[in-house]
């Protein structure tokens, strides 16, 4: 029988608890801030797309910026990244304040600046999300991710409220000011928080390589690229309610600036319940049913708020999309660190982030031309009926997987052999070769494994990988595989997981050999005069 754990036991661990009770000031200011941004645009502009882009503006640059952050996430102290990046906001969200009290904000600068702010937060949200998982142990990680959505959406269920009537009694630029006074709680919790590193032995790579390594890892992870489609669709659709709000509270309902925080308040108390049943919903449904009763429920909130003409029943449908809302993000959060180890989970969960705010980015303007040429009610509808078909693609090939939680702890196994060459971490490339003894009865379970091994060798950096069977003693088979540089075949290696070791014991079970399979490492040479060979050495130094 599963041991239930509690919603509230990452509450248990101190730097989790004071992180989050200080997100909820920032997320308060945040969404004063997006309240301020949304109603200024329909003060000087006129254009619905124009309203839309300030959703666009913000999700934009997580879209763009998100892989690069995630490599820094995954080669950086968190911690001082998450610094630096509100640091940031908090000097943008000061320039916005001046910029609106002078009267200097145009359609266009109002843009440029919600396009910095989602810079800052391109910039902190993988390593807020990876640095959850150094908080609290794995098995607090679902449970974590939950409460981050139900921090974020408290405030979210009485933070729009609260600006709508500080714009509406004192202007956008009170609304910016309060924002920027936000960040200065979060600050003093990262500052005085002493984040415990473990220790890597190997050099930092680079960000184009490890840019390149995160884009490798997800792209062989069928799980994960199902969890990337689902996001980006979801973003896409859902997006449509929260872009046109502002029209809808204006147009639909013909309210003010009041009115549309009290639409984005019930939105976020939609959210914090649908962050309470998220938990007990996963132990009743799978992950795929949880996410088409999410796609379901939103449509039924878009169709609503498109047809809707009484304030009561728009704020119930928001309720009921706020919930979806949260159940639907945290889950595919959670499948994504669940599938994810550590040495990578930044750049997974900043390709996630690029999906899902990629559809919010475009799904914001899309909605807003066709807003524009159709009307916001017809947009609204028009978005529910993709949603629908959003929870259809679960029927064939893109059925997300259940939660389980791998074990994707590094392994630990791997020693470095003792070279006769003097090999630098930049000398290669490097050639691998095993040898296995395969009985003929074992040739089919063989293969099947190694569809497996080959898969985990490309998605952890291996090249060129081949499998071949020799003619003269089809019992003898030869693994194959190359890395560009001594480093990088040290780190392939050092990049495998408990779950990982799985295919590679049933391997070694299924080699009959008397001595365990063989392993050639070797490093290919030119072969004209003016190649040097290395030296002899018995050690290697990778640290220079």
């Amino acid at each position: 029988m599963t041991e239930r754990i509690s919603p509230l036991a990452p509450f248990r661990h101190d730097i989790f608890r004071y992180v989050w009770v200080a997100s909820l000031a920032s997320n308060f200011g945040s969404l004063i801030q997006g309240v301020g941004a949304a109603w200024m645009m329909t003060a000087i502009s006129d254009s619905a797309n124009m309203v839309a882009l300030v959703q666009a503006s913000t999700a934009l640059p997580i879209m763009l910026l998100s892989l690069p952050s995630g490599a820094i996430a995954d080669n950086f102290d968190r911690r001082r990244v998450m610094l630096v990046a509100q640091s940031f906001m908090l000097v943008i969200s000061i320039a916005l304040t001046v910029a609106a009290y002078l009267g200097l904000l145009t359609p266009w600068v109002l843009l440029t600046f919600t396009f910095l702010i989602g810079c800052g937060t391109a910039l902190n949200n993988p390593s807020w999300q990876a640095s959850v998982g150094d908080m609290v142990p794995r098995t607090d990680l679902p449970s974590a991710v939950a409460l981050n959505s139900m921090g974020f959406n408290l405030t979210r269920s009485v933070g729009p409220a609260i600006g709508g009537a500080i714009v509406a009694a004192a202007g956008a630029a009170a609304a910016f000011a309060v924002n920027a006074f936000s960040y200065l709680a979060l600050l003093f919790v990262l500052g005085r928080w002493k984040a415990a590193i473990p220790p890597n032995a190997l050099p930092r790579e680079t960000i184009g390589p490890a840019m390149a390594a995160g884009l490798r890892y997800v792209a062989m992870s069928p799980n994960i690229e199902k969890v990337l489609l689902r996001g980006f669709v979801f973003g896409f659709t859902a997006i449509s309610v929260l872009a046109l709000l502002p029209l809808v509270a204006r147009d639909l309902i013909d309210g003010g600036p009041l009115l549309y925080g009290i639409l984005l308040g019930a939105f976020g108390a939609g959210a914090v319940g649908g962050a309470l049943v998220s938990a007990r919903l996963r132990q009743v449904l799978s992950t795929e049913w949880c996410v088409r009763v999410a796609f379901i429920g939103f449509a039924v909130c878009a169709a609503t708020a498109g047809l809707s003409t009484y304030p009561w029943l728009t704020s119930a449908a928001l309720a009921i999309g706020g919930a979806n809302w949260v159940i639907a993000l945290s889950l595919f959060n959670v499948t994504v660190q669940l599938s994810t180890p550590r040495w990578v989970v930044g750049r997974a969960l900043s390709l996630y982030q690029t999906a899902t705010f990629g559809g919010m980015a475009l799904g914001s303007w899309i909605w807003g031309v066709a807003a524009d040429e159709y009307g916001p009610g017809n947009a609204l509808l028009a978005s529910a009926v993709l949603m629908v078909a959003g929870a259809a693609l679960g029927l064939w090939r893109f059925t997300l997987p259940d939660q389980t939680s791998l074990n994707l702890d590094p392994l630990n196994r791997f020693k470095e052999p003792p070279l006769a060459l003097d090999v630098q971490p930049r000398s290669g490339p490097i050639v691998v070769m095993i040898e296995y003894i395969i009985k003929d009865e074992d040739t089919a379970e063989f293969l099947e494994v190694m569809t497996e091994r080959r898969r985990i060798r490309r998605r952890d950096g291996a090249r060129q990988w081949t499998l071949a069977r020799d003619l003269e003693n089809p019992e003898s088979w030869m693994e194959t595989y190359h890395t560009p540089t001594w480093l990088e075949y040290v780190r392939h290696n050092r990049r495998m997981t408990h779950a990982d070791a799985i295919v590679t014991d049933r391997i070694r079970r299924l080699h009959s050999g008397a001595e365990p399979p063989r392993v050639h490492r070797m490093i290919e040479r030119p072969t004209i005069r003016s190649a040097v060979l290395p030296e002899p050495k018995h050690m290697i130094d990778l640290h220079h």
